[in-house]
């Protein structure tokens, strides 16, 4: 009896996830992506090569030879993908949807593993709408450049997807208001233990975002306000002595955008006053500006970077398009009194442009992409952070790509 009970309850629950399936639609996509590129010298990049950054300084051996001078170039698959949107029942006057999508991108030093790209439900009760879950970061947002480097115009561009709440309001003027929650999951920010989570997971508060779009069509501009606040560190050593600490640092970005579309032409633009968007795919960071003698318990002051990039895409089938990516480190508000904590603290200047053309069918996309970058270093100014006495490294990447789309 027991066993015919529980062949029963199976049953029923196959009947009514069965029934439930009904009020759902499913609509399943991807793509599948090989990437061959060639770089004339070392980069700062992540997944082997395939997230290009900007190249690094010059680094000599006991000849005088630059190490970094070397030419590096593979061919990946790793950013094929599979998703799948979903719509489901409405809950009162809300719609509900949801999305999940993976790729091969892994995380660490571990490629060729699935890795959650997006994972979230939305509620939209038409002007209002609710999100929670993964997804790509605010600072993101609707305007991109459209490039085929994977590192979509980073570190001019931010470039993340976290975990957030999420909710948008948009009037039937084209007014669309912005504000959102998040955490971090896959993008992190740097620290003195390296980048990672447990700075934001200490702070106990997340990271907001709050941001303004006027879009109609075809056009769509806005601005947008980021708040960050990190606990470095909860304990320090002195000598042989272990103190709990209390540190803090928060900083704010601002950032404006605009984009014009229209079947033929793409013509967007983006600019930052960045301030510690290491998460963000971006350089930046902080550093200590004082230093308790007993206890070793440190203050900070964030970096500060400016960044602005261009882009302008023709075609439908032919597509030529330029990127153009510059970014100037602004330094700190307060003197530097110990360590710094970022990435690319010591370039002053970024320049790149980006040159594109590619091809394309229903499904298909063949292209190829020339990007010339130039990387600024030199040595730091303790009073303002600033960097002085540079020197400029150039890397030449070229990018083909191939993907079938599905």
């Amino acid at each position: 009896m027991r066993k015919l009970g529980l062949i029963g309850m199976a049953c029923c629950l196959a009947l009514a996830g069965q029934a439930q399936k009904k009020n759902f639609t499913y609509k399943f996509y991807g793509q599948v992506r090989g990437d061959l590129f060639y770089n004339s010298r070392a980069n700062e990049e992540t997944v082997d090569g395939l997230f290009y950054l900007f190249p690094k300084d010059h680094q000599y051996d006991a000849d005088g030879k630059d190490l970094n001078a070397t030419p590096n170039g593979s061919f990946y698959l790793l950013y094929s993908r599979l998703g799948v949107d979903v719509t489901g029942p409405n809950i009162g006057k809300a719609k509900t949807s949801a999305k999940l999508e993976t790729d091969f991108r892994g995380s660490g030093s571990n490629w060729s593993i699935l890795r959650i790209r997006h994972a979230y439900v939305n509620l939209d009760w038409g002007t209002s709408a609710v999100l929670v879950g993964q997804t790509w970061h605010p600072l993101f947002g609707d305007v991109s450049p459209q490039m085929l480097n994977l590192c979509t115009g980073a570190p001019f561009q931010p470039f993340n997807r976290s975990p957030q709440i999420r909710y948008r309001y948009t009037s039937s003027k084209g007014l669309q208001l912005t504000a959102a929650a998040i955490w971090q999951l896959q993008y992190l920010s740097a620290g003195p233990n390296g980048k990672s989570e447990e700075y934001i997971k200490n702070s106990c508060v997340p990271e907001f975002y709050f941001g303004v779009d006027y879009k109609k069509e075809g056009f769509i501009a806005g601005v947008g306000m980021e708040i960050l606040s990190l606990k470095p560190r909860k304990q320090t050593i002195v000598g042989e002595q272990v103190y709990k600490v209390d540190e803090r640092v928060t900083s704010l970005s601002f950032e404006a955008h605009a984009k014009y579309t229209t079947r033929d032409w793409l013509i967007a633009g983006k600019t930052l006053l960045a301030s510690n968007l290491t998460q963000a795919s971006m350089l930046g960071g902080y550093a200590v500006t004082a230093i308790d003698e007993r206890t070793g318990e440190q203050s900070y002051t964030p970096y500060r970077h400016s960044m602005t990039w261009l882009n302008i895409v023709y075609g439908t089938k032919w597509k030529p398009g330029v990127f153009i990516g510059y970014m100037k480190n602004l330094g700190t508000n307060e003197p530097i009194a110990g360590d710094t904590y970022g990435v690319g603290l010591n370039v002053d200047q970024l320049f790149t442009t980006n040159w594109q053309l590619s091809y394309n069918l229903p499904h298909w996309k063949l292209g190829v992409e020339y990007t010339p970058s130039i990387a600024w270093y030199g040595n730091r100014d303790d009073s303002n952070g600033k960097i002085h006495s540079t020197h400029s490294v150039t890397n030449h990447r070229v990018l083909g790509v191939l993907i079938y789309m599905f």
